[in-house]
């Protein structure tokens, strides 16, 4: 019989309302046996409501010497972890990943750089504009979207100008720990006005964050609400990779049934918005990442993230098939 907890929130979620704060405290006790039971329920809300997965991928696009001192990443200046540092890509080198893109099948091109964002124009935010007027003019299926920082006002409308799918601008944590776990050097309010004047000029927003910071389950939970307040699109949720030269890099790692929990709750917390399982697919979750696709995740990165690797388009391709064998 199902955990009473579970069967409380069965037909609800079903019907696409999310779970209460209060019941995704409670469920996110759940232990054993109770998990998978969840994540069945979570799968269940996935076949409801999505079809074929969501897929995406990224290029860095501008590598290294970031002015902000996020704790988990490899490009802050803060850190010294031996990447490969570079500045933003030429035209022909954003170009030709695009066609890698397009060739492979996958929908969704995303442009990335490292940097706290751009809140004045200058030559390097023209170019980017450029380099995405130059993807759509050769490759006009593809969506394109972009990952790019911080923007004001101004930039944000100009961005939206060259029609943008989606723009990735991650909370990583719970908005109250973001100082404790995330960065200093700037505000996670920063991020909110972002989203927001990206949304009020139409463009939708790709927002999730890192399981593994040492964040307790109350912070994941408190993410999801956020990220369902902020009516996001999308949700990304990495598995945290810790880098060597990261303040993170001996933190403990998470098991694979607190992560597979966390996941079916986004699921049910935020039933109708696309969650995409990001870094630490392969090399965390290892043979249980179908298990998180299980869990709720009607999507996946594909191809790489950023400084480490990811698995081949070709495999993903496999991959989703696999899936479509636990739909009805």
């Amino acid at each position: 019989m199902l955990n009473i907890s579970i069967m409380k929130v069965y037909d609800k979620v079903l019907n696409g309302t999310g779970i209460s704060y209060d019941e995704a405290i409670e469920l996110s006790n759940l232990k054993g046996e109770d998990i998978l039971d969840l994540v069945s329920l979570a799968n269940k809300v996935r076949n409801r409501f999505f079809g074929d997965p969501h897929v995406c991928t990224i290029m860095n696009a501008k590598s290294g010497k970031c002015s902000e001192d996020c704790k988990f990443c490899a490009q802050s200046s803060f850190h010294s972890t031996g990447i490969e540092e570079y500045p933003l890509a030429n035209k022909e080198q954003i170009l030709k990943q695009a066609e890698n893109c397009y060739k492979s099948g996958v929908k969704h091109f995303g442009l990335v750089t490292s940097g706290r964002g751009y809140e004045n124009t200058n030559d390097e935010f023209i170019e980017i504009l450029d380099a995405i007027d130059l993807i759509y003019d050769r490759f006009p299926q593809l969506n394109v979207c972009a990952s790019i920082g911080i923007l004001n006002r101004e930039r944000a409308y100009e961005l939206a100008k060259k029609n943008i799918k989606h723009y990735n601008i991650n909370l990583q944590t719970a908005p109250s720990k973001y100082n404790k776990l995330i960065s200093t050097t700037h505000d996670i309010e920063e991020k909110y006005s972002t989203i927001r004047y990206l949304k009020e000029f139409g463009v939708e927003i790709c927002a999730g964050g890192i399981i593994g910071l040492g964040e307790s389950m109350k912070d994941r939970i408190e993410m999801a609400f956020k990220l369902k307040e902020l009516e996001v699109e999308v949700i990304p949720l990495n598995v945290l990779i810790p880098i060597p030269g990261t303040p993170l890099e001996g933190i403990e790692e998470l098991s694979v049934s607190e992560i597979a929990l966390s996941f079916a709750l986004f699921r049910l917390i935020n039933p109708k918005i696309v969650i995409k399982f990001a870094a630490g697919r392969e090399t965390k979750m290892k043979d249980f990442q179908g298990l998180l696709m299980l869990a709720g995740a009607n999507g996946f990165l594909t191809g790489g993230y950023l400084t480490t690797r990811g698995r081949e388009v070709s495999e993903d391709d496999k991959f989703g098939d696999e899936l479509k064998g636990f739909r009805n």
